[in-house]
């Protein structure tokens, strides 16, 4: 632990006391654990990191794809057709043996670490799962690395992984640095406050109330189109002074913020704020959802054949799989959801 994050741990243990135990404590953990990109080797695995070159680290070939832009896009949800087709993305996963994918480690339901098992498990973590058997035969071959939600596109960019499956939105920003698959799970923006507040949703209540965001995130680029009056800047954003209070590295840095009282409220995808509420009784999601957002797999630019290829496993996994993954770690918290978006295709 560095010294610059043990104070804030220690706080939060104090502070945390009386906010659910153990899950508070998690939550404690996962914040120390979010402020750097940790390495996770296949449980059981020693199995070494690729390099950082874009032509030879994770993902292998660039391809040739060319992404839409955002100027003219239109229905960012459309991905590359279906294909078992290997090319030289694929090569490079099966030449290696494993399929190295970015996570979450300490997102309830989604990705997180299982205190008992000491494995990751979760919605997304599943489908890591299945993309790797469906490339290499096993499903325990996979590398998982734990990023940060602001360091997905570096993470895919730098070749440190070759997909990301950590709830990440499409949009027509993000088409333009990434490339992602078609839609696996649909979410919307949700306010997250303490029951006892008064906060009634994504609306003029927020004004002047502090606002919790991830950087890099799409509930942060609602805020700054639209804040109501919050407050949700810190001064020192994107430079060495940054306080990562109101802005930070990672979304579940925001749950620990709310619950040691240095923010008011926390915009988030609900599909990962129901997770927290399900863990803090204290906490509850505030009015409706006030965008419809796409989680997608993501990989870099160019690498269509990685791509096309996750949408094969995309089209039976819809088929059952997603459905026996969703009883078991979602219903509970997201119930009346009937089944997966339907794929869009260029």
């Amino acid at each position: 632990m560095s010294e610059g994050t043990e104070p804030l741990v220690r706080r939060a243990a104090r502070r945390l006391r009386g906010w659910g135990g153990v899950a508070a404590m998690a939550v404690a953990c996962g914040l120390t654990a979010s402020l750097t990109l940790l390495p996770l080797t296949r449980e059981g695995s020693d199995a070494a990191a690729p390099g950082t070159d874009r032509t030879a680290g994770a993902g292998g070939g660039t391809g040739v794809g060319v992404q839409v832009r955002a100027d003219t896009c239109r229905n960012p949800e459309a991905s590359l057709t279906p294909s078992t087709e290997d090319g030289p993305s694929v090569r490079a996963v099966k030449e290696r043996g494993k399929l190295i994918v970015g996570v979450d480690q300490s997102s309830y339901r989604w990705g997180y670490r299982n205190p008992e098992k000491g494995v990751l498990e979760g919605f997304d973590i599943a489908l890591a799962r299945a993309i790797a058997k469906d490339l290499l035969g096993d499903e325990d071959a996979v590398i998982f690395r734990a990023i940060p939600t602001n360091q997905r596109i570096a993470a895919l960019d730098g070749g440190k992984v070759d997909l990301v499956v950590r709830t990440m939105t499409i949009n027509c920003k993000r088409i333009e640095q990434v490339a992602f698959s078609t839609a696996y799970f649909q979410a919307g923006q949700q306010v997250l406050a303490p029951k006892r507040s008064d906060i009634t949703g994504y609306d003029s209540s927020l004004r002047g109330k502090r606002v919790c965001t991830a950087e890099g995130s799409t509930a942060h680029e609602a805020l700054e189109e639209n804040s109501f009056g919050a407050v949700f800047k810190d001064e020192g954003d994107g430079t060495k002074d940054d306080e990562d209070l109101l802005t930070v590295p990672n979304q579940l840095d925001c749950l620990a913020r709310l619950q040691l009282g240095e923010v008011d409220a926390v915009v988030t995808d609900n599909a990962l704020a129901a997770g927290q509420a399900a863990q803090d009784p204290a906490v509850e999601l505030k009015g409706k959802p006030f965008t419809k957002e796409y989680y997608g797999v993501a990989a870099r630019l160019g690498a269509d054949d990685l791509v096309r290829r996750v949408n094969h496993v995309l089209v039976g996994y819809r088929q059952g799989p997603w459905q026996t993954a969703y009883r078991q770690w979602l219903e509970k918290d997201l119930p009346g959801i009937t089944g997966p978006p339907a794929p869009l295709y260029k």
